[in-house]
């Protein structure tokens, strides 16, 4: 029997190799990290979620992180509703710990702005009332409670204070602010350390019970608008994941199937449908069953008419 010829060959390698080969995400995507619930515009990983956010919050070993210039900060609750997230800092002190804290700080170019937290501006040097910014006092007066009651937990030790130190070096700094680079300088500020109150949990006199966190703004810009009016919940309600396929970033529905669509998953089920009606893309990793048996068919049939 001769020998296929050679266009034969190249119509098989072109028969099994995948029609679009795509970046986007498919089933690397998730809806949890961890035990948090992960959105648009938030994303597990390359390709998922919104390009604008993607660089800043990823997931690595079931931890949903923020990364900016100043180091990355585990994320410990999210509010889709509100826009808001609440990071903790590694070393962010807090009733139970406290200990030097190096800057804090966000990207200029990022999405996220300080939300509606209260710093605590930790053993500065005395009298914190002469700390200006700018010409500005920094610390308010008002809840000068605050400090008194944060520095009646005994981990003060470890900022070397003594048990109930003087309240004159702590500084309640709200709202807070970050200077030109993007930070909170506390060498500038002569503080060693800080805590930031998210909550007071309904005890404003007990931090055993306060919850301790940055709370940060996320705003969406033009192009997640966009998507999430007119594709993202569509493609949410159908049971997929939004995200992008690079590098146009083009938006992408991820299917739990592990195909990706341009529209919905609710009939990603059947290959069969028209690629382009569909809007499919199908993954680098898989194909249409039915080509691979039309090949093998088509295969079959020529070395038995030969």
């Amino acid at each position: 029997m001769d020998s296929p010829p050679l266009p034969f060959i190249i119509f098989l390698i072109t028969l099994f190799t995948p029609l679009h080969t795509s970046s986007a995400p498919g089933s690397a995507c998730r809806s949890t990290c961890g035990s948090l619930q992960v959105k648009y515009p938030f994303g597990t990983g390359y390709g998922c979620g919104s390009p604008r956010f993607q660089p800043y919050v990823t997931c690595s070993s079931d931890r949903l992180l923020l990364t900016t210039h100043t180091g990355s900060y585990p994320i410990t609750s999210v509010s889709y509703k509100d826009s808001t997230l609440i990071i903790t800092p590694p070393y962010m002190s807090t009733c139970s710990s406290m200990q030097q804290s190096p800057n804090l700080g966000l990207d200029w170019a990022s999405p996220f702005q300080l939300g509606p937290s209260i710093f605590l501006l930790l053993s500065c040097t005395p009298p914190t009332s002469s700390l200006t910014i700018k010409g500005s006092p920094v610390c308010d007066p008002s809840s000068s409670d605050l400090c008194a009651s944060i520095y009646s937990c005994p981990s003060v030790v470890s900022l070397g204070l003594h048990l109930f130190p003087p309240t004159n070096t702590c500084c309640v700094y709200s709202p807070a602010n970050f200077n030109s680079k993007g930070e909170l300088d506390l060498r500038a500020m002569k503080c060693i350390g800080y805590a930031s109150i998210a909550s007071f949990q309904d005890s404003p006199t007990d931090p055993s019970r306060w919850q301790y966190g940055v709370t940060l703004k996320y705003t969406n810009g033009a192009f997640d608008d966009y998507y999430m009016n007119n594709k993202c919940n569509t493609c949410e309600d159908s049971g997929g994941l939004c995200g992008y396929s690079p590098p146009s970033n083009s938006f992408v529905c991820a299917c739990k199937n592990g195909f990706n669509t341009t529209t919905a998953c609710y009939n990603n089920y059947n290959p069969i449908q028209d690629d382009e009606d569909q809007g499919i893309t199908w993954s680098s990793t898989l194909l249409p069953t039915w080509k691979i048996w039309l090949g093998l068919l088509a295969g079959l049939t020529y070395c038995l008419a030969a």
